[in-house]
């Protein structure tokens, strides 16, 4: 039996899990964007520099892509239930740390325990959602949960903002706390308890070489350090090696193997590039038009809006027409408006005509595809550990992409100019990703069912 919830097909049975997952990612995802009005703020309370506040972001970025790695391994070893109730435990009690922090580093301890109960939300989310809904309706349930992690990336500065204006700073975090019982108190009801597979017991010398490498890796991005990463990539091919010789290893061959998951991998490190190029968006439209930044705030804003709208309904696509298509429309569309911006990014309707194409292609993009092809493409054994995976991709790629810009606008004599070749790039990486979508399984091979899961 199935129902019509909100315009979406999904199994009735799935709807009570479905709202428990989509709370926690709602929670964990509007942490994301809810700080940012309020760093002005902070940085006087604690007497920080505006240089300084960066790490209120970078450590976040640090954990939670070690914190993906290890909830996802959990996860897959000891049940869904058990790591997301902690997952989310640990965030609330991190907003706690946050709201009273009487120090700026122990805010960032406070963002630190934030981070490594976040990282683990959404993989975690994705692999129960595998777990308990079938392949012909697992895109519009995919898609319901990506759309509430798009909803709180539009209202969290937003939210955000109007606290620190009428209340403080501190208070923003409140909100974490009723959302994170109405969570756990679902969860305990609704997400399944009993692990997928046990593999054996957990290989730690494993998962700790491949959270240093990432962290390692990760630092050196982000901060430009070519040494660090240099480092962190040699803890990853011992990782490698490690992983090669394990009895019970963390990333199992088939998720590292599979040319489908390879692939899609690849493409969420360029799709993570793409997103990159909506982080200069307002301040290329302060320098080119002249606009207040609260203008082109909102004039971004209308892309976010169109990317929450599109979700949905590519979710709903994904399971009509497979998740290659919707993955070539969504490249297509974001390649038209990342085009249409760099060329007219000095005239106000190109640019909100390119915010609004743009808008779509992203909607296609992210949340739902790419996890709808890893949840198909592995079984219940490891599906949390290759969402992790893909989770990791994304940051990656969002780094790159900041670094693109920043890169290629830097190296321009001209700034008007630097936009315009940085966008350009951008557009470059968009027909990578279209030939990549390109070559992913049609719909009636992405069917079938994946060889760990028949077994």
């Amino acid at each position: 039996m199935s129902e019509r919830l909100a315009g979406h097909d999904v199994d009735r049975s799935a709807i009570p899990l479905l709202l428990t997952l989509a709370l926690g990612v709602f929670a964990g995802a509007l942490d994301l964007g809810v700080l940012s009005p309020a760093l002005p703020a902070l940085g006087r309370e604690f007497g920080v520099p505006t240089g300084d506040l960066a790490w209120i972001f970078t450590l976040y970025l640090l954990v939670n892509v070690a914190s993906i790695a290890v909830a996802s391994t959990l996860a897959d070893r000891y049940g869904r239930r058990v790591v997301y109730m902690s997952c989310v435990s640990l965030f609330a009690f991190g907003s706690i740390v946050a709201v009273l922090a009487p120090s700026y580093p122990i805010f960032l301890l406070a963002r630190a325990l934030q981070a490594l109960g976040a990282g683990g939300i959404f993989p975690v989310a994705t692999a129960a959602i595998g777990d308990v809904v079938p392949k012909e309706r697992r895109g519009a349930a995919l898609g319901l949960v990506a759309a509430t992690w798009g909803l709180a990336a539009v209202i969290g500065p937003t939210f955000g903002g109007l606290v620190t204006h009428f209340v403080s700073w501190r208070w923003i975090f409140a909100f974490n706390f009723p959302l994170a019982a109405i969570v756990l108190w679902l969860a305990r009801r609704y997400v399944p308890k009993t692990a997928p597979h046990v593999r054996g017991p957990l290989d730690a010398g494993g998962l700790t070489l491949l959270c240093l490498g990432l962290l390692l890796v990760m630092d050196g991005l982000t901060t430009a350090r070519a040494i660090t990463a240099f480092v962190g990539i040699l803890a990853l091919i011992a990782f490698a090696w490690w992983e090669r010789r394990a009895i019970n290893p963390i990333v199992p061959a088939s998720v590292v193997t599979s040319p489908q998951l390879v692939k899609t991998y690849i493409l969420e490190i360029a799709i993570g590039v793409l997103e990159g190029s909506l982080f200069f968006i307002p301040t290329v439209l302060v320098g080119a038009q002249g606009l207040s930044y609260a203008a082109a705030g909102l004039i971004a804003a209308l892309g976010a809006v169109m990317f929450v709208l599109v979700i949905p309904a590519s979710g709903r696509a994904l399971d009509r027409i497979g998740s290659r298509n919707v993955l070539l429309l969504g490249t297509l569309f974001t390649e038209i408006g990342l085009a249409i911006f760099a060329v007219g990014f000095r005239s106000l309707p190109l640019t909100l005509l390119a915010m609004v194409v743009a808008g779509c292609g992203f909607g296609a993009l992210l949340g739902a595809p790419t996890r709808y092809i890893v949840t198909n493409e592995t079984g219940e054994r490891t599906r949390a550990t290759a969402v992790g995976l893909l989770s990791q991709a994304l940051i990656v790629g969002q780094i790159l992409g900041g670094s693109l810009a920043g890169g290629v606008i830097g190296l321009a004599t001209d700034e008007m100019q630097g936009y315009q070749d940085a966008y350009f790039c951008f557009c470059g990486v968009a027909l990578v990703a279209l030939i990549i979508s390109a070559l992913l399984k049609s719909r009636r091979d992405e069917r079938r069912v994946p060889l760990e899961e028949a077994a």
